[in-house]
């Protein structure tokens, strides 16, 4: 009976309120807001890929869904709730560049700490094993070799001395190795600099040719939805 009466008397002071409705109404808005700050924040974020340096995999014009969660230092109960792991080699990641960390870049996991990495003509080696990676693309046939009169950029793309990775930083590349600005260039990246890895393509949109039609920006917008979206790479895995 006490459940009832305070029922009762709930519903009564609704219909009491004029304000009431309105509040009831936005009460599940403001918690749908919530939640996905918390989701933004913690668990899941949607990134957009501005150049080629991932293909054939990760293609310009590609939305990412990046999981956050996954390697963020989370406190109990979370941390039991979700499967959080450290970072592994292969895992396609969005990072803070280490050089100014107000941009993200997105590259793969070669290399990890404590391990000693190596390029001898595009073959890639882990502590002297030569590394598989099916996943490469090379738009260029010609491989640079190691000497003087090349230009460093040019040694450094299919070059590298025994690097060893330091503790909590991993090596990363681009998988089109001849057009990436990775750690060949700038070095290991802290695993601190780490947004997450990428889980899905939710939408991808081929960039704009040059001579594409003009017209108002609000019709060219919905043009584009049609004529440029790639169907086929909706809800594709990011491996």
């Amino acid at each position: 009976m006490g459940p009832d009466v305070h029922s009762g008397a709930l519903v009564a002071d609704a219909r009491r309120s004029p304000g009431r409705p309105f509040r009831d109404r936005a009460d599940p808005l403001v918690a749908a807001v919530v939640f996905a700050l918390f989701a933004r924040t913690f668990l899941f974020q949607a990134f957009a890929v501005p150049s080629p340096s991932m293909e054939k995999n990760v293609l310009t014009g590609d939305r990412l869904l990046v999981n956050k969660f996954l390697y963020a230092p989370l406190s109990e109960p979370l941390a039991r709730a979700m499967p959080a792991r450290t970072v592994r080699r292969g895992d396609v990641v969005v990072f803070r560049f280490p050089q100014n960390p107000s941009r993200d870049f997105i590259k793969r996991v070669i290399g990890l700490p404590g391990e000693t990495v190596a390029i001898r003509d595009r073959t890639v080696t882990i502590d002297g094993r030569v590394l598989s990676e099916p996943y490469v693309f090379h738009a260029d046939d010609r491989v640079w070799p190691d000497e003087a009169s090349v230009p460093e950029e040019k040694r450094r793309r299919d070059q590298l001395a025994p690097t060893r990775i330091p503790e909590g930083a991993c090596f990363v590349m681009g998988d089109n190795r001849d057009d990436s600005s990775d750690s060949r260039e700038w070095g290991p990246v802290p695993e601190r600099n780490l947004v997450g890895r990428g889980l899905l393509v939710y939408w991808s949109l081929a960039p704009a040719s040059p001579d594409s039609p003009g017209g108002a920006a609000i019709f060219a917008a919905i043009r584009d939805v049609f004529t440029r979206t790639r169907w086929d790479r909706t809800f594709l895995p990011v491996r």
